[in-house]
C-alpha cells in the first residue's frame, strides 16, 4: 500500500501542486488533495490547516504545502505543536530540514523557484533520513516552552 502525502496550496500554488502531485505518483506514493482546486484567489489558511492537522494528530506521516511565498502556508501549520514545516527554496535547505530538523511538513514558494528546483526539492524531502543523534535531542526542544 503507498504511503498517503497530504498536499494543499492556495490559488499562486494550484499549478505547481498539479506538478507535485503527479511526481508523488511517479515514485510511488498516494497524495491525498485537500485544495484548493483552482487559481481561483482564495484564502491559504483555509486548506494549510486540513495538512497540519491530518499531520498533526497523527493521521499522515508527513505532507507538502504550497502558496505563493511558502511563509503563509508554513506559518499556518506550524501553529500545530506536532508540525515541523520546512520553507526549501533549494534542494540543500530541503536536505538539512529532513536530516537535521525531521521536517515532517514541506513548504515550497511557488512564485519564486522554478517547476523542476520544485520536483528536486521534492525528490530530496522524500529521500533524505532523519539522522537523529544530536538532531534528536534539538529537534525535542522546539516545542518546550521557556
Amino acid at each position: 500500500m503507498a504511503e498517503i502525502i497530504p498536499i494543499a496550496c492556495d490559488h499562486a500554488g494550484y499549478d505547481l501542486k498539479q506538478k507535485v502531485m503527479a511526481r508523488l505518483v511517479e515514485m510511488g506514493f498516494e497524495p491525498k488533495d485537500f485544495g484548493t482546486y483552482s487559481s481561483d484567489s482564495c484564502d491559504y489558511p483555509d486548506f494549510a490547516h486540513q495538512v497540519g492537522s491530518a499531520v498533526n494528530n497523527g493521521t499522515y506521516r508527513r505532507g507538502i504545502v504550497i502558496c505563493g511565498s511558502g511563509n503563509g502556508v508554513q506559518m499556518t501549520v506550524n501553529k500545530y505543536p506536532n508540525v515541523r514545516c520546512a520553507l526549501c527554496w533549494n534542494v540543500e535547505i530541503a536536505h538539512l530540514a529532513r536530516q537535521h530538523n525531521d521536517a515532517n511538513i514541506l513548504s515550497l514558494p511557488a512564485r519564486f523557484i522554478s517547476e523542476d528546483l520544485a520536483l528536486q526539492i521534492l525528490k530530496e524531502y522524500i529521500e533524505t533520513p532523519f539522522e537523529g543523534g544530536r538532531h534528536q535531542r534539538r529537534v525535542e526542544k522546539i516545542n518546550k516552552l521557556i
